[in-house]
């Protein structure tokens, strides 16, 4: 019985604490122009307001932040109207994710999805930003592997593939570490800005995600590379069809036979190769060039 009123108690005072921080919070945000001006409330507060639930205060927070960001997707969509497929984490104008990500790990340092996210994220706002998170992040998780990898993915990202090298060597060497980390630590020190080390970095991250929006950022970011590959192999073949008949190419029939060859994927009734989307590529530059379709969902970076 004793143990039942102390759970109890606690469950009623955790739900006491989230309701009076959202209240303080909302307050805040209702007195304010934008929702954009100011922070809801400083790390400091916060973990004040938290009255010691501080690992459910950083939950509620975190789900703050996700919806934040949604927000923003859904404002952008309707001030686009419908008229962009694609947009960049720039174009969300994202200015107060920084700081709701600061808050979560301030509040609970322990837990990693904020770090994940920001990882993923906030390179396209503030790399330093996003570094001074991870960094934080080590600092109060030392043995967690997964954030080199997530801090050697930001310098990656900034093409400072000594500095990732240096980064995923360290983390390889912690407990429970996968062997792909000294692989991955060997690639950044020799092909770091290739592709086929790209198509690397985003098949660990993939794996290692548990977030299905950041899975789906990754793959966006896998089918681009793909994608790349592929017009790199059109380009070729056209180009030897005009080195071959003299001309560029009048239709994708007339180069429909080496595409197949090729192993591109061709839709044979028109002889037009598709992209990973399944949309067809536009023939440009009279014949000499490939390029994405305006219908296209391959991200332009």
């Amino acid at each position: 019985m004793i143990k039942t009123a102390i759970l109890i108690g606690i469950i009623v005072g955790g739900l006491v604490v989230v309701t009076f921080l959202s209240r303080t919070m909302d307050a805040r945000r209702s007195t304010q122009q934008s929702a954009d001006e100011q922070l809801y409330v400083s790390p400091n507060a916060a973990r004040r307001l938290s009255l010691g639930f501080n690992g459910l205060a950083a939950d509620w927070y975190w789900m703050r932040t996700l919806q934040y960001v949604g927000n923003k997707i859904l404002d952008f969509d309707k001030q686009q109207e419908g008229k962009v497929d694609f947009w960049t984490v720039k174009d969300l104008k994202l200015d107060l994710l920084p700081q709701l990500l600061n808050v979560s790990t301030r509040l609970d340092p322990q837990f990693l999805a904020p770090y994940e996210y920001g990882a993923m994220i906030l390179p396209e706002i503030d790399s330093k930003q996003a570094i001074a998170l991870l960094d934080f992040g080590i600092q109060q998780n030392p043995g967690t592997w997964q954030l080199y990898h997530h801090l050697g993915y930001i310098y990656w990202q900034r093409r400072d593939y000594q500095k990732a090298a240096e980064i995923y060597g360290t983390g390889a060497g912690l407990a429970g570490a996968p062997s792909w980390m000294t692989a991955l630590s060997a690639r950044m020190k020799g092909e770091g800005g290739s592709r086929s080390a790209a198509r690397e970095m985003y098949r660990r991250l993939y794996e290692t995600a548990d977030d299905q929006g950041i899975k789906s950022m990754v793959l966006n970011q896998i089918i681009r590379l793909d994608s790349l590959d592929e017009r790199d192999a059109i380009r070729q073949i056209l180009k030897d069809f005009a080195a071959k008949s003299g001309s560029c190419a009048a239709s994708w029939r007339d180069v429909s036979e080496m595409l197949v060859a090729a192993r591109l994927r061709v839709d044979m009734r028109t002889g037009t190769p598709v992209d990973p989307s399944d949309t067809p590529y536009d023939l440009i530059k009279n014949g000499c060039d490939v390029g994405l379709n305006i219908a296209s969902k391959v991200p332009l970076k």
